[in-house]
């Protein structure tokens, strides 16, 4: 992993940009973007995608596998922290010169001047800046915005607009999110995370703080939340708008339904509206609130804003359907932290009615697993009826002896619920052959666990549910 160093200077002008690492989703959408300002694109990554031959296909040269060749006549590169120091691009831009500059440098280029509205939180932020996005367009705004996933309902995860807006989440995996001249901040929810980043539950929290005293224009930030109220705690910003189902939230959800479409109430200023959403799961109530929350404070009024967030349709990999087959359906879901593991299980619960939850789980990252794997366990067998554990998607990390997904498996109360099996053909077969008509699949993690799924419906298409299963 690659620390981002944000003191390196960012260029004024560049004309041809190469982008290591370009097929992931933030990646790729900030090439896209480069691409519309007429700069010349390059990119690699290791493996081909739908997202690389996407950016073929819009002018960008993209090359499979990393090659200090691939580098041309780029003036500029762009990495994410999440490729190794070695890499010969890397190694070979920093020996000619180039300049080398992390993602979030590349996307502050991109802003400039703009009225920026930072989401961010350790969960729900590619859904609540995927919301903000549709309803601002709905609203005939016309946001500039990059966000973490494709926003189903625009097939993208990034787009230029024509207005001073500029809509974007704000990763603070490794502190980036600081260098951004925010103008609204959104947070979620403050879990701490990125402890291998940060050090210290202490030092994620008043990263935070600083995020929000930043925001020139006002902050809007979650009341229920334990370590979002500890953070509003540490704030000093004299503008603030909470949310939540808390008595004390200014703008208040209230009378939460989940079977079949969510519907809710909010209520601001005493005035309360009716809310229904195309999205399943309490949570995202609670996250259509915080965009409602933001909608008000860019000077919309609460029906308006409520009326826009509910046309949110989705984004890739948040609870998204892959398929049904046999009377099973298959879902992804980019859920990678027990809290946000839970929120997933729980909104599938709300739509699967009599069938049963099979959750497919891929741990991410060794450390990770390592300080979290009993809190995994807990709530795969208190969300699922069942669960499969694949090994460990190590990301940018070498393996710690010992750290393998079977430390989750072996966690949890009743071996009966659980099964580890570390090759990927095996497990599909077995969810298919424990899956009955009536039941969802659900693969949860952020590595690529999404590609399992053919895998998962091709063996539904041959294998019947095993003897015995009820």
């Amino acid at each position: 992993m690659i620390r981002p160093d944000l003191s390196l200077p960012i260029p004024e002008n560049i004309e041809a940009a190469h982008f290591i690492g370009i097929g992931g989703s933030g990646m790729s959408g900030l090439a896209r973007m480069f691409l519309a300002r007429g700069i010349r694109v390059s990119g690699s990554d290791r493996a081909d995608s739908p997202g690389l031959r996407e950016l073929a296909a819009l002018g960008a040269t993209v090359f499979v596998g990393h090659d200090a060749a691939h580098l041309g006549d780029a003036d500029t590169v762009v990495h994410t922290g999440a490729i190794w120091p070695e890499n010969p691009e890397f190694v070979t831009a920093k020996q000619r010169g180039l300049a080398v500059i992390h993602r979030s440098q590349a996307l502050h280029w991109l802003i400039g001047r703009r009225r920026l509205v930072s989401v961010a939180g350790a969960h729900g932020k590619t859904t609540s800046t995927g919301m903000l996005v549709t309803a601002l367009r709905s609203l005939d705004a016309d946001p500039t915005f990059v966000n973490g996933g494709v926003i189903a309902d625009l097939g993208v995860s990034s787009g230029t607009g024509s207005d001073e807006l500029f809509v974007i989440e704000a990763d603070e995996s490794d502190g980036t999110f600081e260098l951004y001249d925010t103008s609204i901040a959104l947070i979620t929810n403050v879990d701490p995370d990125h402890l291998d980043h940060y050090g210290s539950d202490d030092a994620f929290y008043a990263a935070f703080a600083r995020f929000a005293d930043g925001a020139s224009e006002g902050v809007v930030i979650s009341a229920d939340d334990t370590g979002a109220r500890r953070v509003r705690e540490a704030m000093q910003h004299p503008r603030v708008l909470t949310f939540g189902q808390s008595d004390a939230a200014d703008l208040r959800v209230a009378d939460i339904r989940t079977v079949g479409p969510v519907r809710f109430t909010v209520t601001y200023e005493g005035r309360t509206v009716e809310a229904s959403l195309r999205v399943p799961g309490a949570h995202n109530a609670i996250n259509a609130a915080g965009a409602v929350g933001v909608l008000l404070q860019l000077g919309f009024e609460l029906e308006a804003a409520v009326r826009a967030v509910e046309g949110f349709g989705g984004t890739a990999r948040r609870f998204e359907l892959h398929g049904v087959e046999r009377g099973v359906s298959v879902y992804d879901d980019y859920a990678h932290h027990p809290t946000e593991v839970a929120a997933a299980l729980s909104a599938a619960r709300t739509v699967v009615g009599e069938g049963r939850i099979i959750a497919l789980h891929q741990p991410h990252t060794y450390s990770r697993t390592a300080a979290m794997y009993r809190e995994f366990a807990r709530v795969l067998e208190s969300h699922a009826d069942h669960t499969v554990v694949l090994d460990v998607y190590g990301a940018r990390e070498d393996p710690i002896p010992g750290v393998t997904g079977e430390l989750v498996s072996d966690a949890f109360a009743d071996p009966s619920h659980v099964h580890f099996v570390a090759d990927w053909q095996d497990a599909a077969d077995y969810a298919a052959a424990t899956a009955r008509p009536g039941d969802y699949i659900v693969t949860l993690g952020c590595g690529n666990v999404n590609l399992i799924i053919p895998q998962v419906v091709e063996a539904l298409s041959r294998i019947e549910p095993a003897d015995g299963e009820s």
